[in-house]
């Protein structure tokens, strides 16, 4: 009796791993081996970095609202803590985008907090 090499799913999976590496450099898109690693290290550093994206993101609102607030003449601490007091209750995202995008109502948010 012979051997059976699994000839249709083996290239199937081959395909399947060499088609996600396809921009990898060199070996690293054609050797089955290499392409392997290259997957597996690119699935582990994808799985981290989306945990990275959540908090380099609210640092970067946070940097916004200080300069922002701070234009006002007040600081980032006490802005948070004034909204706290007065309970308005904003994400720093929506906080950053007025901010930027509507400095009349976000100066009214800071007047808020200087007087809480």
């Amino acid at each position: 009796m012979s051997r059976a090499s699994s000839g249709v799913p083996r290239k199937r999976r081959t395909k399947k791993i060499l088609k996600a590496v396809k921009g990898a450099k060199l070996e690293r898109s054609k050797n089955l081996r290499r392409a392997k690693e290259t997957l597996k290290r690119a699935l582990a550093y994808s799985y981290r970095d989306r945990k990275v994206k959540k908090r380099e993101f609210r640092s970067l609102w946070i940097t916004r609202i200080n300069a922002a607030t701070r234009e006002r003449g007040i600081t980032y601490s006490r802005f948070i803590g004034g909204l706290k007091k007065n309970k308005i209750e904003l994400s720093r995202d929506m906080l950053c985008r007025l901010a930027i995008e509507e400095p009349k109502a976000f100066d009214a948010l800071v007047d808020i907090a200087k007087s809480g």
